[in-house]
């Protein structure tokens, strides 16, 4: 699917995703013109998928990060698509994972200090629905973080 070329590209994007157009095709060792169609190429395939800005959450007054993982009541029916649909009408939760096995659902959340974090706790985390268990992981450290692949 990808040759040598595109893996060039990519390669470069990853690393410095700011680059213009004409500098990453430098960087590759094409002309920006063919570059600018690797690139095109790539997002109509599904192969890039959008860029985004990178926020740090911190500079804007959020100190504390923790991620939920619930077990779910699987009796109902509807409870994955009931608690998802909530889950996502929770401003502070940034990431929403669904997994097989003994966690269902993991929420990322942010909160600008421990007793927002205990507010949004009781008022939003709690009246979720089909719960069965929690278990919270407070966030100190990030030791590796990217997710630039090997290409």
């Amino acid at each position: 699917m990808l040759d040598d070329t595109d893996r060039r590209i990519l390669r470069n994007m990853q690393a410095e995703p700011d680059l213009s157009t004409a500098d990453l095709a430098g960087r590759a060792g094409v002309t920006p013109a063919v570059c600018w169609r690797r690139l095109e190429k790539m997002r109509e395939s599904g192969v890039l998928i959008g860029q985004e800005a990178v926020i740090d959450w911190r500079v804007l007054g959020y100190e504390v990060e923790v991620s939920l993982r619930f077990t779910l009541d699987k009796t109902q029916r509807n409870a994955f698509d009931e608690f998802l649909v909530a889950a996502r009408d929770v401003p502070e939760v940034i990431e929403i994972q669904t997994f097989l096995g003994r966690v269902d659902v993991r929420l990322n959340v942010l909160a600008r200090d421990m007793a927002h974090y205990q507010e949004l706790y009781r008022s939003r985390i709690l009246t979720l629905p089909h719960i069965n268990d929690i278990e919270a992981l407070m966030h100190i450290a990030t030791i590796k973080s990217g997710e630039g692949l090997p290409l």
